[in-house]
């Protein structure tokens, strides 16, 4: 391991000097880490970790850091972690990855299939094909494990990313936009409709401004049960560049 050195609160020097606990980085995974990543890493609200290499801490410098400052928005810095806990939690991150990947029903070459059927690819984006209207998928499956993308698919409306909102506006015209909310402040609004359109409206020039809460653009999807299981194992091979 690399020296290295966190500003702020921690300094680690000389790291491959600290020995790693890996039961106690084991139990402060489970008790502050695994309500995004899942008991063995598997992935749920975060991404998943039990894979021999992580996309943003691909050594062990980086996931240190990553553990100590975190990723904005999405994941907060474990300031309150010492040198030891940090090292020990990394440890234990990295054990994951020996972890056999997860086991799934379906097939995903019928599941690319389905995807394909479905019309999804109106919405997702998939190695540089379909449009963005919503989430990118190319990487989604080491970010989202298979129950989540299950839930996704039937419920889609209780597993909103914090921050989104659906929201329709009326103009004085009488045209009725629906979009994403991009921004937002006092005065102005700016939406994205399912075109990939942007479109940018002062509030007080508005005739209706209705925020759709708990609501989403994405559809519940009718299938059956061997085409959802399909659909799911094609969207957990989805990794990305290797």
């Amino acid at each position: 391991m690399s020296k290295w050195i966190l500003s702020g609160l921690v300094a680690i020097n000389a790291i491959a000097q600290v020995a790693p606990d890996l039961p106690a980085g084991k139990k402060i995974f489970e008790s502050q880490c695994a309500l995004c990543h899942g008991q063995t890493g598997t992935g749920g609200r975060g991404p998943s970790l039990n894979r021999p290499k992580l996309a943003k801490a691909p050594d062990d410098e980086s996931l240190g850091k990553v553990i100590s400052f975190g990723i904005e928005p999405e994941m907060p810095g474990s300031w309150q972690l010492n040198t030891r806990e940090v090292i020990s939690v990394a440890a234990y991150v990295r054990s994951l990855g020996a972890i056999p990947p997860e086991v799934l029903p379906g097939d995903a070459a019928r599941g690319e299939r389905v995807y394909q059927s479905k019309g999804c690819g109106g919405c997702h984006v998939v190695a540089g094909k379909g449009e963005g209207y919503g989430p990118e998928l190319s990487d989604i499956g080491t970010r989202r494990n298979g129950a989540h993308l299950r839930q996704a698919i039937l419920k889609p409306a209780t597993l909103l990313p914090e921050g989104f909102l659906y929201v329709a506006v009326v103009t004085q015209a009488g045209a009725t936009v629906r979009g994403i909310r991009v921004n937002e402040d006092s005065f102005n609004i700016q939406i994205k409709d399912a075109r990939g359109q942007f479109h940018s409206f002062g509030k007080a020039e508005l005739k209706e401004l209705r925020k759709l809460r708990g609501e989403t653009p994405m559809p519940s999807f009718e299938m059956s049960a061997a085409e959802l299981d399909d659909l799911v194992a094609y969207l957990a091979s989805l990794k990305g560049k290797s």
